[in-house]
């Protein structure tokens, strides 16, 4: 609402998002709509940043050769944690679907870029990862913003950060935090994939509330 109030309906929507924001490793093929990315990504600025420093920088991936070297990555990468697994651990692992590299119609790499004249290093002279924690920030919100339109993102984290950073020729100065696949999804669910496979469920939110 213009006053910045909200009202119980649309608290209630957002939880229901919160609810629905799900890691999606599996999506249709078909392209996003030309206007959706831009618009999920003008909702990402809008997060906040220690000093205003804004650090995070969008590289979307379009080229055969940039997504056949992330893919490579993957798949050397995939292959190395298979090997720390053993028994029916690694049977489960074998059969995860854990990137949507394939399919999903969006690359999206996302840096963190320490530039120290942004944000004139307000609050993060002791605790300098808040440069880094800022990029993760922005990342929720264009989760959030891409579900509320109806599109799905998964977090692609087995991969090598130098060879992806290499791939795509940015600055060296710039660090991988996120390497993102954006499409719609191939099937809704509010339960998380690993949960419903049985790979890890979910633990009592009680649990991590300590009080001291």
């Amino acid at each position: 609402m213009s006053d910045g109030t909200f009202d119980k309906a649309f608290v209630g929507d957002l939880d229901r998002l919160f609810r629905w924001r799900r890691d999606v490793r599996r999506f249709s093929r078909e392209p996003l709509e030309p206007h959706l990315l831009p618009e999920i990504l003008e909702s990402a600025e809008f997060s906040p940043s220690v000093g205003n420093s804004q650090p995070w920088r969008w590289v979307e991936v379009q080229t055969a050769s940039a997504r056949e070297a992330v893919r490579d990555s993957f798949i050397r990468c995939n292959a190395e944690a298979l090997d720390g697994y053993t028994g029916e651990r690694a049977q489960l692992y074998s059969s995860l679907k854990l990137a949507g590299l394939d399919d999903a119609p969006v690359h999206l790499a996302v840096f963190c870029a320490p530039d120290a004249e942004q944000g004139h290093g307000l609050g993060r002279q002791t605790v300098p990862e808040t440069l880094e924690y800022s990029v993760v920030t922005a990342i929720t919100t264009m989760w959030l913003a891409a579900r509320a339109r109806g599109v799905g993102i998964g977090w692609v984290s087995i991969l090598e950060p130098d060879a992806v950073t290499e791939a795509l020729a940015v600055p060296a100065t710039w660090k991988l935090v996120a390497y993102l696949c954006v499409g719609y999804p191939e099937h809704e669910n509010d339960i998380p994939e690993l949960e419903r496979v049985g790979w890890q469920s979910r633990t009592d939110s009680e649990t991590r509330h300590l009080i001291r």
